[in-house]
């Protein structure tokens, strides 16, 4: 019989997360037998007190929203790219039973940018100024982009990201959000706000034909950003597309083996299905 090994997403709320899903078509798929995952309800300061109870077989956790920067703090290493951020989406056990704090929402939207058709030199705009807008202005960093323009609602938000810009090198200008819709014929857009957020931008929106719009949310889809940019003759990417790419970067973290890509999209895409 194959060992027991443990892994999870934490996270609250945890109940919609499709993350169980496309790990365990992973595990069949890599005849990973004695693997599971699970959801698991942890606010950010419950979740010291959650990873330090966990046992052994436990290999590795996702984390999402709220606990993101806790997890920072429970790891006994962190990498580069997830102390540049100032927050971390993974959390590996290591041999001697510590973890090990990564951020593959970084490496994720490289990919799925790259896959898109995003090239060096790159002008981007950020809309949004929280968590997942800290990933963005990383990516835009590692895509080598000529510049990043971070769109808030505060300003004082806005600059709480420029530690990010620096640590990776990219420049980076801040703009209220009354002037959004004139920073959307960036090379790139990543819009990062909550449901709804964006919507009033796309009626104003003037897309440049052939830019690339991320657009983090996946549900509903397609937002009204992404109708609005896909009808101007952009690339758009979504949410669903940066799920499957942290997934795959978690799920090789936690077993050490290659991730079956394809049967993790196809899990993922049934998912959504039904």
């Amino acid at each position: 019989m194959a060992a027991l090994r443990r892994a999870g997403v934490l996270g609250k709320p945890i109940a919609h997360s499709l993350s169980p899903m496309i790990h365990h078509a992973g595990y069949a798929a890599a005849g990973l037998t004695g693997w599971s995952y699970t959801r698991i309800e942890c606010a950010a300061a419950e979740l010291p007190d959650v990873v330090a109870g966990l046992g052994p077989e436990w290999a590795g956790l996702s984390v999402t929203m709220p606990g993101k920067e806790a997890a920072l703090a429970v790891a006994a290493e962190v990498s580069p790219v997830a102390a540049a951020v100032g927050a971390a989406n993974t959390l590996v056990r290591r041999p001697d039973g510590s973890w090990y704090a990564d951020n593959t929402d970084v490496v994720g939207m490289v990919e799925v940018l790259t896959d898109a058709g995003v090239r060096p030199g790159a002008t981007v705009t950020v809309l949004g100024a929280g968590g997942t807008a800290r990933a963005a202005v990383a990516a835009a960093g590692q895509l080598g982009a000529r510049a990043v323009t971070v769109v808030a609602r505060r300003a004082a938000a806005a600059e709480e990201l420029r530690p990010v810009a620096r640590a990776v090198d990219v420049p980076m200008g801040a703009a209220v959000w009354d002037d959004a819709a004139t920073h959307l014929a960036a090379d790139v857009v990543i819009s990062t706000v909550p449901k709804g957020g964006a919507d009033p931008l796309a009626a104003t929106a003037a897309w440049r034909p052939g830019s690339v719009l991320f657009d983090a949310l996946y549900d509903p889809w397609p937002t009204p950003l992404a109708a609005s940019a896909q009808a101007a003759g952009c690339r758009i990417v979504s949410g669903l597309d940066l799920l499957l790419a942290q997934a795959v970067g978690q799920f090789e973290h936690f077993t050490g083996v290659a991730a079956p890509r394809a049967a993790m999209a196809a899990a993922l895409a049934a998912s959504r299905t039904a």
